[in-house]
């Protein structure tokens, strides 16, 4: 398998620590707000590659934090913390409002189909582990205290910045005057908030330094390293985490653990774009799955949109673009069901359909190329030379991968309703394990107007002609 190093910036051979072990970490949620869909395309990206290492025979150890903490509104230490800001504009407390973001972060998970990490992980629950860090660091000569706070000091490195490959002569030279003024370097940054301009934060910790809480970076160190040991295979985020957060805990984690690679390769999926250019909370407007299922789309409309495109390519989203997801994804449904009648379990492929399932192979294992293995199943869906067990066969095994539930299709004679009728049914059930019940109960009633009851069972709803 060949993955895409962001470090080397090359195309690489995959060469796990163990054999057929994979150690992966992804950069989870910071749930103060919900996930936009440029978000969860980078989640859907680590998904297509654990369910790749896994179809290939790989075993795979996936963490993911879920940043409750809450950090700065800058990618740097400057700006208002996350947490706080939610929790004052809502009047909720920012535990409450943790706890809700982050069941409604893993309800978007499973929507589109995004397999649960092996490891989920809270930063308010490994502060012990992130002292203990700070603690090594400090005792090796990497950290200084100024106005209260504890720093890392990039100076005691000699490589500082090697993924986002920084210039930092030029960095210094054209450095402005610092918000700042503690730092020695500009590109200092901190470990250990004791002394924040937020006198009344919240959550607040004991430590060696005095009472305050952790600057976001230390915080994927510290649990990946608890998970993962201080030498792992594999760390993915967004492209947008290069420049400053994936450089920061590097350095302090090679500085704590003295392993150089701390981590083998690192793997970033690239922006979803919109007419105003990249999608963010912080533009104040952004897309959630909600709202694309408020408009009638399925979530796996949006997990084929994102399979189009390559995941170290920019995406631009539309709606248009959207609906000719969701045409294709429905055909390849409806194509399924098409060829249910010709299942066979123990058929052995021909020489046709095995260079196709060559093909698919091929395409996935050269960096996650999803838009030439989707091109691979269709091809190979209009070949007359490949028969039709075979087809479903293939279906079957690319879906294992792409997870677009194809192989929950079911005939047309096992199903009451269409596909947008169940679709709403799912999406009544969500409701109710959100307890949003004015919701569920609007959903039963549109269902109703559709021509069918929902009756609760203890294997889950069913539809039934009213």
């Amino acid at each position: 398998m060949k993955i895409y190093n962001t470090m080397d910036r090359k195309v690489e051979d995959f060469v796990p620590i163990k054999e057929k072990c994979v150690s992966m970490y992804c950069c989870g949620p910071t749930v103060y707000n919900f996930a936009h869909i440029g978000n969860l395309r980078t989640y859907i990206f680590e998904d297509i590659l654990r369910r790749t290492f896994e179809k290939y025979g790989y075993k795979v150890r996936h963490v993911m934090n879920i940043t409750d903490v809450g950090h700065l509104t800058g990618d740097g230490d400057d700006g208002e913390d996350k947490m706080e800001k939610a929790s004052r504009e809502s009047g909720k407390s920012v535990y409450d409002i943790a706890s809700f973001y982050t069941d409604a972060f893993f309800l978007d998970e499973k929507r589109l189909n995004i397999k649960r990490p092996s490891v989920v992980c809270k930063a308010t629950d490994h502060i012990a582990q992130m002292i203990e860090i700070i603690k090594g660091l400090e005792e090796g000569g990497h950290t200084y205290i100024a106005g209260g706070n504890v720093y890392f000091s990039i100076d005691t490195i000699d490589d500082y910045g090697k993924l986002a490959k920084l210039n930092l002569d030029e960095l210094k030279s054209g450095a402005r005057i610092e918000v700042d003024s503690n730092k020695r370097n500009p590109k200092d940054f901190v470990l250990w908030f004791t002394n924040s301009k937020f006198k009344d934060q919240v959550m607040q910790w004991d430590s060696p330094w005095g009472r305050g809480y952790p600057g976001w970076h230390i915080e994927c160190s510290a649990m990946s390293m608890k998970y993962l040991g201080p030498h792992f295979d594999i760390h993915c985020g967004g492209i947008d985490a290069i420049p400053v957060h994936h450089t920061n805990e590097i350095a302090q984690s090679e500085a704590y653990t003295g392993n150089k690679p701390w981590v083998n390769y690192w793997m970033h999926g690239e922006f979803l774009l919109n007419d105003k250019g990249k999608m963010s909370k912080s533009s104040g407007e952004f897309l959630t799955l909600s709202l694309l299922l408020e408009k009638g789309y399925d979530a796996l409309d949006y997990r084929y949109f994102c399979l189009t495109g390559h995941y170290r390519s920019q995406l631009k989203f539309s709606f248009e673009a959207l609906d000719m997801a969701r045409s294709a994804r429905l055909a390849l449904v409806e194509k399924t069901r098409e060829l249910l009648d010709s299942r066979n379990d123990s058929a052995v492929l021909s020489s046709s359909a095995l260079e196709y399932k060559s093909a698919f192979d091929d395409a996935m294992n050269n960096d996650l190329h999803t838009p030439q293995a989707l091109a691979s199943i269709w091809k190979m869906l209009k070949d007359p030379g490949v028969a039709d067990a075979e087809k479903l066969a293939l279906i079957y095994y690319a879906d294992d991968i792409l997870a677009l539930s194809l192989k929950d299709v079911k005939k047309e004679a096992e199903r009451i309703g269409s596909d947008e009728d169940y679709a709403l049914l799912e999406e009544r059930s969500q409701a109710k394990k959100m307890k949003d019940y004015q919701k569920a109960d609007q959903i039963r009633a549109a269902l109703l107007e559709r021509g069918f009851i929902v009756k609760d069972t203890p294997a889950g709803s069913i539809l039934v002609k009213a």
